[in-house]
């Protein structure tokens, strides 16, 4: 059975950086480097948004509000997903999940209703 955790959340101040990451696990063989792979987040009181997708060939995509600051990388031989947050914002304030998409839904605006798998998330706090 395929999970995936994520880590690396916390609390920053404007402006700060981090660096999250989603160890996927129950996948056989090479198949996690076929997926697409997508990170969201949800902040209380707002819908779930698609921030960063990965297809299995690297191709990546961004949602505007987060296109120059956030970095989406895979590691293939470690099925690990990562998320470098840089020049963090109050506005990024919320818990991040990463998610196994369908690759027909590989794009920030159409991943969230692809998800086959996703974590249990990690927690953003930026302060003012």
């Amino acid at each position: 059975q395929v999970q995936l955790v994520e880590s690396g959340g916390g609390s920053v101040q404007t402006g700060g950086s981090l660096r999250l990451s989603c160890a996927g696990s129950g996948y056989s063989g090479y198949i996690y480097r076929s997926y697409c792979m997508a990170w969201f987040r949800q902040a209380p009181g707002k819908e779930r948004e698609g921030v960063a997708t990965i297809e299995a060939r690297g191709t990546t995509n961004y949602a505007d509000s987060v296109k120059g600051r956030f970095i989406i990388s895979r590691d293939n031989d470690k099925n690990t997903l990562y998320l470098q947050m840089n020049s963090l914002q109050p506005e990024d304030t919320a818990m991040y999940y990463c998610a196994q998409v369908l690759w027909n839904r590989c794009d920030p605006q159409m991943a969230p209703t692809g998800v086959q798998y996703r974590g249990q998330g990690t927690q953003v706090t930026v302060s003012s």
